[in-house]
């Protein structure tokens, strides 16, 4: 499915099973799955990274990980169909023997890990080095930085931290000529769920379809009163695309532990129906869908949208009265999602 805004309706016989992940300005070769290259020095937290987001290692066993000794490539198949490619942090990818296109030519995004509580001089040093010899071939590329590990340190120190990580970075690349790097920071932590947000929005940026589906989320929202709304890739917790409002870290939290709840429940009472039995009913099986009322008066809706999404809405705990209307414009929007992608309902 082409780079696009709108939302054209294609025709479900015509469409492949495989969801758009956005443009992608630095490839080369169109077959290609973006990639997320994850990159740093050794020990930053790489290797954690990625087996708690896309593998569900709880974080006190990260403490076991062996190091990293070569590139580790890894498949997501999930709504974002990409790759992870986790770098040895002692590698030097601009070695003459190593392809820089076979790693660069799809690239999806440039993640690079800074350990916080670590000497960083030389981190970014080498992250600098990375940026001005991309721009030369691809001047478009998405650079993350991720600021890690800030998980024992305090609000202030960790934000001084931040401050001087970006004026070194920035003031380094503008005296070699290159001002204003496009260049996202993020604090994050495997210990709670600030590592999930980031990665949620170094997402958000492959996605061509984001201003579409923002555009849904806030219709929903301001046509139910709604406080927030999230659309969840169920299974790394990412959230691919939410109202234009502010993100509340608590209210994401919440989300993202509903999301667990009701994937942990599912695996113990849910069944797989024969196709006999699917059958026999006189209606077709229904979308997943919970509501549950919090202690402190909000009230969350969550409603499963394909095999890969779900929708959570956050909302005021008086909204439950008018349950039926949400349901109507819930089911609208899931409609508009599937012409979005271009996916069977």
């Amino acid at each position: 499915m082409a780079d696009q805004t709108t939302t054209e309706v294609v025709p479900a016989s015509t469409v492949k099973r495989k969801f758009d992940t956005g443009r992608l300005p630095n490839s080369k070769r169109s077959e290609s799955k973006p990639r997320l290259l994850l990159m740093g020095q050794r020990r930053s937290g790489k290797s954690s990274i990625s087996s708690v987001v896309f593998h569900k290692l709880p974080p006190s066993e990260t403490l076991f990980l062996e190091m990293t000794a070569r590139i580790q490539r890894e498949s997501m198949h999930s709504f974002m169909d990409f790759q992870v490619w986790d770098f040895p942090g002692q590698l030097d990818y601009w070695d003459p023997a190593f392809d820089v296109e076979s790693i660069f030519g799809a690239i999806g995004a440039l993640i690079w890990v800074i350990d916080a509580q670590d000497e960083y001089l030389d981190a970014i040093n080498r992250l600098n080095l990375t940026i001005l010899r991309l721009q030369q071939s691809y001047p478009t590329i998405n650079v993350e930085v991720f600021i890690h590990k800030v998980d024992g340190l305090s609000d202030d120190y960790k934000f001084d931290i931040q401050r001087d990580i970006i004026q070194r970075i920035q003031d380094e690349l503008a005296d070699a000529g290159f001002e204003n790097a496009p260049i996202s920071y993020h604090l994050t932590s495997i210990y709670d769920h600030s590592i999930f947000e980031a990665f949620s929005k170094v997402c958000q940026k492959l996605i061509g379809q984001l201003p579409a589906l923002e555009g849904l989320l806030n219709l929903l929202c301001a046509n139910c009163h709604m406080d927030k709304a999230f659309l969840f890739d169920v299974l790394s917790k990412i959230y691919i695309a939410t109202d234009t409002s502010p993100v509340d870290m608590r209210s994401y939290e919440v989300c993202s532990d509903y999301i667990d709840v009701i994937v942990d429940v599912s695996e113990v009472y849910g069944w797989d129906r024969p196709a006999s039995v699917v059958a026999k009913q006189e209606e077709p099986c229904q979308d997943a869908e919970s509501t549950i009322l919090l202690m402190e008066g909000k009230y969350i809706y969550l409603r499963e949208v394909n095999k890969y999404l779900a929708l959570i809405c956050l909302m005021k705990a008086e909204c439950e009265k008018k349950k039926g209307l949400i349901d109507y414009d819930v089911n609208v929007i899931q409609s508009a999602l599937a012409q979005v992608f271009g996916y069977e309902q």
